[in-house]
């Protein structure tokens, strides 16, 4: 994130590129941006789990713990383990979007009330170069070993300073076989099925950097480029040439659009396509989801302690805690994406989980993935996309 660590945190909100809070991420497909709902199901639950928690060093937590994070993306059973075991009352408060989260910690300057955040990666380098974000003591954290080290030391976050996987996922996309009746493999299958046999019945993400890393890709160049030969030749084409055969830029369509065949061929989270896939009594057959090559997304969430946490022994304690094999196992049930711990895959095999292949790739997809960076071309990428929406609604 060149210049950024010359900024003071008072500008943060300034480094938000524009129009970022509009976009529909993927966990709005899991809440709605709802959090009441959570609240309730924690009154509610009743499931009896074991759980642990780390002690602080004086051996006493605090009492509360105030934890920022995207509507329902947390088992409620796993809140409600942990403070019957520790005491501690979880009072979660949710957000929609990165830009929303770094916008009220920055606007509160270290006094925001929260203790843990759920930053996505690539905001990790501005949040810590804007003071956003405390550097963790893994002395506090018994169970980071139970992490498979593809998701530990992310080039967005060396040594894991900052933040720890809370869950991750990569990018693909669906297409109905009835449709599109050739194997599909690739970016460069995508847009051309796009332009041909999917013709108008195309729906794609709204993410900026989703949506042209595709061409990137089929294109062998980094999607993380910031070169404007690139950003040119790159808005030439998805401007002009793929924008008039998409019909929707919808982060939820893969969920619906699946069980309502509403599209032929869909951009997706690797969790929403098992979402959709299972939202009907059977599997659909005539769908496939694809890991395309030559690459594509490693998203991640982490979990990370504000500047300025009042409750700091709660906070160590509730991430140590969530780490524990049975309490990941359980997150992965719940919100439908893997939390990076070790032996989950073997585990939700043996337990019958439903397409355990689109939450756990394999090791050659997850070797190939890129993880986004949030970098000079950002607000280009943007311009890009909302040119192509305009190109696809003329």
């Amino acid at each position: 994130m060149a210049g950024l660590g010359d900024r003071r945190a008072a500008d943060v909100v300034a480094l938000i590129p524009k129009a970022g809070s509009a976009r529909i991420t993927r966990r709005a497909l899991l809440s709605g941006f709802a959090v009441t709902a959570a609240g309730l199901a924690l009154s509610a639950c009743s499931k009896q789990t074991a759980f642990g928690a780390s002690i602080a060093p004086d051996g006493k937590l605090e009492s509360q713990l105030n934890v920022y994070s995207w509507g329902d993306y947390d088992d409620p059973a796993n809140i409600s383990a942990f403070q019957k075991k520790t005491g501690v009352t979880v009072q979660l408060d949710s957000y929609g979007s990165n830009e929303e989260m770094i916008a009220k910690l920055g606007a509160t300057r270290g006094t925001s009330g929260y203790d843990i955040v759920v930053p996505t990666g690539n905001y990790v380098p501005m949040m810590a170069a804007n003071g956003l974000l405390q550097k963790l003591d893994h002395s506090r954290l018994r169970n980071f070993g139970n992490l498979d080290p593809h998701y530990t030391d992310q080039s967005w976050d060396r040594g894991n300073v900052y933040t720890v996987c809370k869950d991750w996922g990569t990018t693909g996309f669906a297409y109905d076989t009835n449709v599109i009746t050739r194997p599909m493999s690739s970016w460069a299958d995508f847009l051309d099925a796009a332009q041909k046999e999917a013709s108008k019945n195309v729906a794609v993400l709204e993410d900026p950097w989703e949506v042209t890393s595709m061409y990137f890709a089929a294109n062998g160049i980094d999607p993380n480029t910031t070169k404007k030969a690139d950003l040119d030749a790159a808005e030439q084409y998805l401007v002009n040439t793929l924008a008039p055969h998409l019909k929707a830029f919808n982060s939820t369509a893969v969920t619906s659009g699946i069980p309502e065949g509403t599209f032929a061929l869909i951009q997706a989270f690797n969790g929403d396509a098992r979402q959709g896939l299972l939202a009907t009594d059977t599997v659909p057959k005539n769908w496939k989801f694809v890991y395309p090559t030559p690459t594509a997304n490693l998203w991640m969430d982490t979990w990370a302690i504000a500047t300025g946490a009042q409750h700091p022994d709660a906070a160590y304690a509730f991430i140590d805690a969530i780490l524990e094999p049975d309490a990941s196992y359980r997150e992965v049930d719940y919100i439908g994406y893997s939390t990076g711990v070790k032996g989950l895959k073997e585990r939700a095999k043996k337990e019958g989980f439903d397409l355990p292949e689109l939450v756990f790739p394999s090791d050659e997809v997850i070797a190939r993935l890129t993880p986004a960076e949030l970098n000079d071309a950002a607000e280009r990428l943007v311009s890009i996309v909302n040119r192509m929406m305009a190109k696809a609604g003329s």
